[in-house]
């Protein structure tokens, strides 16, 4: 009876965040070993259709770094990266969108589907689908200078970065109760494909979206002080500052610049969390304490 009756406790402690998240729209970035290890997998596909099914709007926005690198070298194709980032030539370019947009996707797609009964959809949709993500070649000096590292000689390809979001069609797809899954492949204006970072599109989308939450499912436990403890809570200027003091270093800085960008334009919280967690998203989102690193504004 005990156990039943902490259970109860749990439901009832969230009770409060499905009322006041009922209609609102959640970005999640989706990436690392929550995409890869089958129980963690398992777990974010039940918890996002539980979302769902409270009333949260949630828009997925997928990586899938290790699944187009095996991808490249079955085909024969070295994976190449330039100061930390892929260098996308136009064959390489191929194989990303192939991959992203085909198997990465359509599989997330698939597992949320299988948990979803009859009422509520996954659907998968590229940057590409509808001018969803507008892009042109990334800046690249104005890139590598704002994370203040070396300008790199090399050409890094068709990398690109978001200059619009067709927030229309993301909306449409929610008012029709489908869950868009989306791959972040942007288009030119010419019609050729730029492959865009998926922190970077999961803030540009939920900056047109104004969404609610942007959350971050990473490999890691959140942001760490100078000491390697989490750090829960943050406001954007106390981010900007351990930036500065190089505290906030190398892979998390691309999220930490989104995340500030993003609340610039309106998102209110931005959460950073373990994705290798079982139910990270839900004990982050329906708790008290959550398991993560929140900003606020």
């Amino acid at each position: 009876m005990e156990k039943l009756i902490e259970k109860a406790k749990v439901l009832q402690e969230a009770l409060p965040y499905i009322r006041d998240f009922h209609g609102k729209v959640f970005v999640v970035k989706y990436g690392g070993s929550a995409m890869t290890k089958e129980h963690l997998r398992e777990s974010f596909a039940k918890d996002v259709v539980l979302l769902k099914y409270v009333g949260i709007n949630v828009v997925i926005v997928h990586g899938g770094g290790p699944q187009i690198s095996m991808t490249l070298e079955r085909f024969g194709i070295k994976p190449k990266f330039v100061g930390g980032m892929r260098k996308t030539d136009e064959e390489t370019m191929h194989v990303v969108e192939m991959v992203l947009s085909g198997d990465v996707n359509k599989d997330i797609v698939a597992l949320i589907n299988q948990h979803s009964g009859d009422k509520v959809y996954a659907v998968g949709i590229s940057g590409r689908d509808g001018r969803l993500l507008m892009a042109k070649k990334l800046d690249k000096e104005k890139y590598f200078r704002e994370l203040g590292l070396p300008v790199p000689d090399e050409d890094v390809g068709y990398v690109g970065e978001v200059v619009d979001v067709n927030g229309e069609l993301i909306v449409s797809l929610i008012e029709r109760n489908f869950i868009p899954v989306i791959a972040p492949v942007g288009v030119g204006e010419g019609g050729e494909a730029y492959n865009v970072n998926a922190d970077v599109a999961a803030a540009e989308i939920a900056k047109a979206l104004r969404a609610e939450k942007l959350i971050f499912l990473t490999d890691t436990e959140g942001v760490k002080d100078g000491k390697g403890r989490l750090i829960s809570s943050l406001s954007g200027e106390e981010a900007k500052r351990l930036i500065e003091k190089g505290v906030i270093r190398e892979g998390m800085i691309p999220k930490v610049r989104s995340a500030l960008k993003a609340m610039e334009a309106g998102v209110r919280k931005v959460h950073i969390i373990d994705g290798r967690v079982q139910h990270s998203l839900l004990l982050e989102v329906f708790t008290e304490s959550g398991i993560g690193t929140e900003i606020v504004g």
